[in-house]
């Protein structure tokens, strides 16, 4: 028999309080080469869980619950994450309500739900040198993109721009995998002052010619980046995970203009041709709810005040 790993999971409602089933539906008896499959499935330990594996119709399953599951935000969004074979990080940045009470988590603390890879995969097949502009915590998402294409051979350009050194995140982990790493800090306390256009626009003037420039960070910088790298004749992608919510494509807060046509970051997306991302309209629709989650926000800083009183 051959071993195959099968990683969508759907999960039913709650059997009771404490426990939650998970159900594997319509897996393939056998794999493309015609070999009978088998699933075995594995249960994480979580701190606070008592489970039990229990076989179903000839598949391996399990029944897993706890009294430790902590609902950090509505729906809330974390910023990057990056993977390595099995194991995983995530990366945020404190700027609202969900964050904050994440901020709060102390190390075996459980969140009652974790939802992703969101979306379709960066393409990067057959590109031989790419520049990857990654801005804040979209470093976080940029990096195993300049990872993967590192690992194909890529000659990879990468720059990766913050406001101060103090919030400077992976640049040992972007040097490891780029040709090149050019770190841009707005005040010049690290690297070298200026705006990742700017070191763009060095890289091109070196010489230096990409098969595309992919940017991932806040959106007005993607937008100046899109528009340094039509400026030079340069494909751009861009990766729209700043304005994704809930993941699903039910919420419609990531719907955004692509080409005149309407798309959803999370489901059609993240990534998308920058030349034809309307920026202003997403821009503005992203500071519709500004003082609403400036509210949420107040509201979760004042809790842990009290809690801490």
């Amino acid at each position: 028999t051959h071993q195959q790993r099968y990683y969508e999971i759907r999960a039913k409602k709650p059997l009771c309080m404490r426990k939650y089933h998970h159900v594997w539906e319509n897996l393939p008896a056998k794999d493309a080469d015609g070999r009978t499959v088998t699933y075995t499935v594995r249960e994480a330990t979580v701190p606070g869980y008592v489970g039990t594996v229990t076989e179903i119709g000839g598949i391996t399953g399990f029944l897993s619950g706890g009294s430790k599951i902590n609902r950090c935000g509505n729906y809330g969004s974390v910023s990057g994450g990056h993977a390595s074979g099995s194991a995983g990080g995530i990366v945020g940045q404190i700027v609202g309500a969900t964050t904050e009470k994440l901020n709060h988590m102390n190390e075996g603390d459980c969140l009652q739900d974790f939802a992703g890879p969101l979306g379709k995969a960066t393409e990067t097949e057959g590109l031989k040198k790419v520049a990857v502009v990654g801005g804040g915590v979209g470093c976080a998402i940029a990096l195993p993109v300049a990872q993967k294409l590192h690992a194909e051979g890529c000659e990879v350009h990468s720059v990766i721009g913050f406001r101060s050194k103090d919030i400077v995140i992976l640049e040992d982990e972007f040097r490891a995998c780029s040709s090149k790493l050019k770190l841009m800090t707005d005040d010049g306390t690290y690297g070298e002052k200026g705006l990742v256009t700017d070191a763009l626009d060095a890289l091109v003037a070196e010489g230096n010619t990409y098969d595309e420039v992919i940017t991932i960070g806040p959106l007005v910088m993607m937008k100046f980046v899109t528009m340094t790298a039509k400026k030079h004749n340069l494909p751009c992608t861009v990766s729209m995970n700043p304005i994704m919510v809930d993941g699903t494509g039910m919420c419609g807060g990531c719907r955004l203009t692509v080409g005149g046509e309407t798309k959803f970051a999370c489901v059609d997306g993240p990534d998308f041709d920058g030349y034809k991302v309307d920026f202003d309209e997403a821009i503005s629709r992203g500071a519709i709810y500004k003082e609403f989650e400036r509210h949420a926000y107040e509201e979760a800083c004042n809790l842990f005040k009290k809690e801490v009183k």
